[in-house]
Order: C-alpha cells, then structure tokens, then sequence
C-alpha cells in the first residue's frame, strides 16, 4: 500500500520524526563557498558545517545527538547525500 510520498519524503517528515520509529535521517551535504562543507537535514531543524569531510561526520553526529535528545526518538542511521555543482562551458 503506497502512501503517494517518496521514500525520503515520508522518512523525513516532520510528524515522522516526532514518531518512535524513524530509522534514518538524511543530511544533504553540499561545499560551502567559503570553503568546507555544510550539512542540512531533511525535515528536521538541524544545520552543522565542518572544514573537512571527518569533521563533519562528527559535527553531524554531534548535532544529531543535541535535536534528538531523547534516545528513543533518535534515529538509528545517518545518510549523508552529497550535492555537487559542477558548471560546464560550451
């Protein structure tokens, strides 16, 4: 039975994530102009930037643990989905 949602559309919803049973939060990875990376969650309230890609594991860890305060309301999984521009002259 669909629910006419996407995957990561129905993962992320906000009512979702208030639920018990979320078992994945997809953070959307892009580079930042300055320099670095910023990483920004789907549905949920949580934006964290690093200089490199370790530290921004651990920044998005860190920021995930701090929204989620509650363990049982945590999600289980973190995916990080990368975006990249790249511009091409013709």
């Amino acid at each position: 039975m669909s629910s006419g949602r996407s995957g990561a559309e129905w993962l992320c919803s906000p009512s979702h994530i208030r639920g018990h049973d979320l078992d994945e939060i997809i953070f959307v990875v892009e580079e930042a102009p300055e320099g670095g990376c910023s990483a920004r969650a789907l549905g949920a309230s949580i934006l964290t930037e690093a200089d490199d890609l370790d530290a921004l594991q651990s920044e998005v860890r860190d920021a995930e643990r701090c929204h989620f305060e509650d363990e049982a309301q945590r999600p289980r999984m973190i995916r990080l989905h990368f975006v990249r521009d790249q511009l091409i002259a013709v």
